[in-house]
């Protein structure tokens, strides 16, 4: 069955786009730091909302990878939610603009004093980074990273909407054949670039501190807001009948990944947070003294909501079966991420000022606008259900006793 973007949802997605820009213009005379808390926000919801988009893409890849039979029925929706992509990466490059030109100093390492011995400014610790850390070579990687990851996104559509023509077998097989051989290609490069593009665009904010594990925490905060946020999406498209086709072991198997990556990311907040507080070292606790000291509602707050939550409320099957029990742990655990995301990002931004106010959840509700209104319009383009895919009987079949 087709979906039609139109009516109350189309209007609810542009009311909050409208609530976005508003916030963020009305944001720059807020008062004291007033451009850097706009800045701020605007890359805490442009990349929270951009890791989702290529979460999209990252489990596509996943699935075709493993040859994954189960979630075929849902390919059009991880397809919608990485259609966004183009869109969030066009969001994080006018932040990174910005920053270049000295409007925002999220990225007090972009400051060229900081690198010459005879400034009052100059700092050791990042000239000795300078080889990394220089404007032309991380513009090169971050082009680089975003323009390779549409690049995928869109041959991965490309390819999968061709299944869907009316063809021979042997040809419809030939194109999933090689998005196989294409998911594997992403994959790899996808393992390394995530974690090096979170160094370059969230560690080099506090630029003094580093940490081995840092990558692979932020690619499972958007590894589970990605799942969320898809969840969600089938679970809105069910209620209004348009998904008839998935069924509760499906909702199950969802659930389940929220589950298991909620611990994911418990595990590597954990492992990190232990090693530097059991070794102590002055130069490398500063960051979490940062955090507990200014922000520790929003460190343990999100430590608290994004762990407990799905720990004690999604461990049963019933629970990953129940679209209203899932929907409310869902919408807790996808704001419960954003604020993780509020707290890797401000403390090093806007030192001890930062807060959730007006601006900051003004800014999130209209990201959100922008992002449902591209994935559902990209959504409506297609029949919900595939056609051509070699699985598709299994994953219609799909039970889980």
């Amino acid at each position: 069955m087709d979906y039609a973007f139109e009516g109350r949802a189309k209007k609810i997605t542009m009311i909050l786009m409208a609530i976005g820009l508003l916030s963020i213009v009305l944001g720059f005379f807020s008062g004291d730091h007033a451009a850097q808390r706009v800045w701020t926000s605007i890359l805490i919801s442009g990349f929270f909302f951009f890791g989702i988009g290529l979460t999209g893409t990252f489990f596509l890849a996943v699935q075709y990878a493993a040859e994954s039979g189960w979630p075929t029925v849902l390919k059009r929706i991880f397809e919608g939610v990485s259609a966004y992509l183009p869109v969030g990466s066009i969001a994080l490059l006018v932040v990174f603009i910005a920053a270049t030109f000295h409007w925002n100093h999220i990225y007090h390492w972009m400051d060229a004093d900081l690198y010459d011995p005879t400034s009052e400014h100059y700092d050791e610790i990042i000239a000795g980074k300078q080889a990394y850390l220089n404007l032309p070579f991380w513009w090169i990687r971050t082009i680089a990273y975003l323009s390779v990851y549409v690049w995928f996104t869109m041959l991965f559509r490309k390819r999968s909407l061709l299944e869907d023509e009316p063809m021979e077998l042997d040809s419809q097989r030939s194109f999933f054949s090689k998005n196989q051989t294409l998911a594997a290609v992403f994959l790899v490069f996808f393992g390394y670039t995530s974690v090096t593009a979170s160094w370059d665009w969230i560690m080099s904010i506090d630029t003094h501190w580093f940490s081995t594990i840092f990558g692979w925490y932020i690619f499972s905060g958007m590894w589970i807001s990605g799942m969320v946020m898809m969840t969600l999406l089938v679970i809105y498209l069910k209620s209004k009948g348009l998904m008839d086709f998935v069924n509760d072991s499906h909702m199950h198997d969802m659930g389940k990944w929220v589950f298991a990556i909620s611990f994911l990311w418990t595990y590597l907040f954990f492992c990190q947070f232990m090693l530097y507080w059991y070794s102590n070292i002055p130069e490398e606790v500063m960051y979490y003294q940062a955090r507990i000291e200014d922000y520790s509602w929003a460190f343990w707050g999100s430590l608290i909501i994004n762990f407990v939550f799905p720990m004690l409320l999604l461990m049963s099957k019933d629970a990953k079966r129940k679209a209203g029990f899932l929907t409310f742990v869902g919408v807790i655990i996808f704001f419960g991420h954003w604020m993780d995301v509020f707290m890797i990002v401000t403390p090093g931004a806007m030192k001890q000022y930062g807060v959730i106010g007006w601006v900051e959840l003004g800014t999130f509700f209209g990201f959100l606008g922008l992002f449902l209104y591209i994935t559902l319009n990209a959504l409506s383009k297609r029949p919900l259900l595939v056609k051509g895919h070699p699985m598709l009987e299994e994953s219609l079949h799909h039970h889980i006793n």
